[in-house]
């Protein structure tokens, strides 16, 4: 019997579940959702004013959840985290590494302390997490969960270093996935590679830009990224991307590297700022302070899709045949564009959610 057939996930109701950089964003959309489902909680971040809000809130709810102030760039803290969850829960189900931030800057020009620095949280912070979670998880089995982007792909152009650090994070989650496999381990490895989410992902970030960072549309809800995760906690995913554009960006890296490093330079460079000038009251940079946190949403002011399409679909395997359909279509528009275009390419992603219905 192979180690993935002996993997058994529990319910949501029946799990404890770890989270990392739960204080904001897709953290704790994530534990607000999984709270909802009867999940018990370890919270963790820097933020403990946050965090305990956050718990309490749960707690009159009729929910479980605890706080652990925990910087993840620090193995001994994030160790902390398990021995928490042992003592008050006696062990944990699923273990979601999801604690990260950016910098938002030409690689030439982001100082190298900025760079460790986000490399110590985005990268090391995963290789911590997995390092707490494994010795748990060996013996009961269960679910780790790594939260990786759709830079972990396709690198974009402003974000380098976080798009070197996700890059690092899906190929430790791949190897990772392999040794645990050969071992017998009985636990599910999975990432999850979010397109371009409304959360405060782009002020929390290191800004060396002349205006604010934004994101380029389509733009989801991060309630969509917090349910794929819990779908991960509970069914074994290998791999899973939220929002359809996300997985346009990836085909169009395989197929058309070429036009994906113009339409990146063309999203990024000149669309991925605000037209405002720079307010550094709106900054507040997860890399080097504590932000504020305690909000699921961020600042960006268009259109927020509420669902995906796509990615319900990819987590149900009898709705393959309307993704491969979706994919084709989506593949042929960026081909089209390709042929046609003259000059600096005018692209907007397309959004499989127009393409694939349920």
């Amino acid at each position: 019997m192979s180690s993935q057939q002996r993997i058994q996930l529990k319910s949501l109701k029946d799990q404890v579940i770890v989270i990392t950089g739960a204080s904001s964003g897709i953290g704790l959309a994530t534990a607000k959702m999984a709270a909802e489902k009867g999940a018990r909680l370890v919270l963790a971040s820097r933020n403990r004013e946050a965090l305990e809000k956050i718990c309490s809130e749960i707690s009159e709810k009729g929910g479980h959840a605890i706080a652990v102030e925990c910087d993840v760039a620090e193995a001994d803290q994030v160790k902390a985290v398990a021995d928490r969850a042992i003592s008050e829960f006696g062990g944990f189900d699923t273990w979601v590494n999801n604690a990260g931030a950016s910098i938002y800057g030409k690689l030439i020009e982001v100082p190298l302390a900025e760079k460790r620095r986000l490399f110590d949280v985005n990268f090391w912070g995963v290789v911590h997490g997995c390092r707490a979670a494994i010795p748990v998880l060996r013996k009961t089995g269960g679910a780790l969960i790594n939260i990786g982007s759709i830079a972990s792909e396709r690198a974009m152009p402003i974000q380098g270093m976080y798009s070197a650090s996700k890059h690092a994070v899906k190929a430790y989650t791949d190897a990772l996935r392999m040794e645990l496999e050969a071992e017998g381990f009985p636990i599910s490895v999975s990432l999850v590679k979010p397109a371009a989410i409304d959360t405060p992902f782009p002020e929390h970030g290191i800004n060396h830009m002349d205006h604010h960072p934004v994101h380029t549309p389509p733009v989801y809800a991060p309630e969509i990224v917090a349910s794929a995760i819990l779908e991960c906690a509970v069914t074994m995913k290998r791999d899973v991307y939220v929002g359809g554009s996300a997985k346009f960006i990836s085909l169009l890296e395989t197929f058309l590297p070429r036009l994906a490093d113009l339409y990146m330079e063309k999203a990024m460079m000149e669309n991925g700022q605000s037209d405002a000038n720079l307010d550094s009251e709106k900054q507040e940079p997860a890399l080097t302070s504590v932000p504020k946190d305690g909000k699921t949403r961020g600042a960006y002011p268009g259109r927020v899709m509420k669902t995906s399409a796509y990615t319900a679909a990819a987590l149900h395997p009898g709705a393959a045949a309307l993704i491969a359909t979706g994919l084709g279509l989506a593949t042929a528009a960026g081909i089209g564009f390709w042929q046609s275009r003259r000059g600096t390419p005018q692209v907007a992603t397309p959004d499989l959610n127009n393409i694939v219905r349920h």
